[in-house]
């Protein structure tokens, strides 16, 4: 089918641009070039090395015998998203084109302002896009399991059941978003919502875990394709930021009392788990919520399972605890539900020592690009 990648540049978008080409789908890249900004913003980098978005495609065209169309601009303008959607008339729209770092827009009003404005209206012009030009098209939109935040009783997916006063209904599974970035999800998914109730949109919202992972078949085909790695207390995740940590001799900084506790998945699954919901479309009017993870961790299970990788590899590191730059729940109840896409078809790729062990390595070849004052947190939500 013809498919839109927004954000095709990013570190989800790009090797789900590639996969979803090498399945024989006509994919567009839609992106505004931003993520490589925020890097030049930040003083910070990514820790492998990363071709120009026109050279990723040039060489995976060479590569692959397989062409992807590319298209420079932003989302918050819509007469230019309009005109994408008129060349490329998609049967699937994959959003990934949004600012994704909760520390990023808690920085200042400036970064939050930004943040919100962006997503938010970005969406809403995907939405009026699918309406005018594309009316069948499906949406497959990237959400965040931070919507849920960590309550009391065990997430499901999207929906709940409510027993009140005597009578019973189905309704959207309540939100406790933990920063200015997952606020905007939330947002999203209501707008999605009522977009799909009114106009009779097709979404399907995917709730994200925290991806980990570099590789993918398509990232290795050659080291012009390679994926961003990002380490930075910003942008960098927990698990990336103690792999990098201990690959340089720093100490293993934990947040707090390190029992916070996610949802995860490998970025081979992220890809899987958007063609999953490609070939398997919402219905008319259907506002879907699939979970889109695979395990979950505490974060002292993150940094004890790094510690033991690095010692296998001979590197000596150690595990601090230190404060908690966060406003979150340090010690709190962690059960989510994930069975739709696995109902579906998803066979997961776990965090095993090995996949462990591969990410060490990669981060051990680029580890001189490590910008050291960047792997602690600058950025504190009071």
């Amino acid at each position: 089918m013809k498919i839109i990648v927004a954000g095709g540049d990013g570190f989800c978008g790009w090797p789900t641009a590639m996969y979803l080409a090498k399945q024989g789908h006509e994919v567009s890249i839609l992106d505004n070039l931003v993520r490589r900004k925020y890097d030049d913003e930040l003083h910070s980098n990514s820790l492998t090395p990363i071709a120009s978005l026109q050279d990723r495609i040039a060489r995976f065209k060479e590569v692959t015998g397989i062409e992807m169309k590319s298209y420079i601009g932003d989302l918050t303008h819509y007469d230019f998203l309009r005109e994408v959607f008129r060349q490329t008339e998609p049967e699937a729209f994959v959003h990934f084109g949004e600012q994704r770092s909760a520390p990023y827009s808690m920085i200042d009003r400036e970064h939050a302002v930004y943040t919100q404005s962006n997503n938010i209206i970005g969406t809403l012009n995907v939405l009026y896009a699918i309406k005018e030009c594309a009316p069948e098209c499906h949406l497959i939109k990237l959400g965040t399991m931070g919507e849920y935040g960590t309550p009391n009783i065990d997430i499901e997916e999207g929906y709940i059941k409510i027993k009140h006063n005597g009578r019973e209904d189905i309704l959207p599974y309540p939100k406790q978003p933990g920063s200015m970035y997952h606020l905007s999800k939330v947002h999203d998914s209501h707008n999605i919502m009522f977009a799909c109730k009114i106009w009779g949109i097709r979404a399907t919202d995917l709730n994200q875990g925290i991806v980990y992972g570099l590789h993918t078949d398509e990232t290795e085909l050659d080291p012009l394709l390679v994926n961003r790695l990002d380490y930075d207390g910003v942008f960098g995740t927990a698990l990336n930021r103690f792999l990098i940590q201990a690959a340089i001799g720093h100490e293993i900084t934990v947040y707090g009392s390190g029992e916070q506790t996610r949802a995860f998945l490998n970025i081979k699954d992220t890809i899987r788990c958007v063609e999953i919901a490609a070939n398997n479309p919402a219905d008319k009017g259907e506002f879907r919520v699939f979970n889109q993870f695979t395990e979950y961790f505490s974060m002292n299970d993150l940094a004890e399972r790094v510690r033991k990788i690095a010692t296998e590899e001979g590197l000596t590191p150690t595990v601090a605890h230190i404060e908690n730059p966060r406003i979150e729940k340090e010690e709190h109840y962690y059960h989510a539900v994930n069975t739709n896409l696995v109902e579906l078809g998803l066979e997961p790729n776990l965090l095993t020592d090995e996949v462990l062990k591969g990410i060490l390595q990669s981060v051990l070849a680029h580890k001189e690009r490590v910008i050291t004052e960047n792997v602690l947190p600058t950025v504190k939500w009071k």
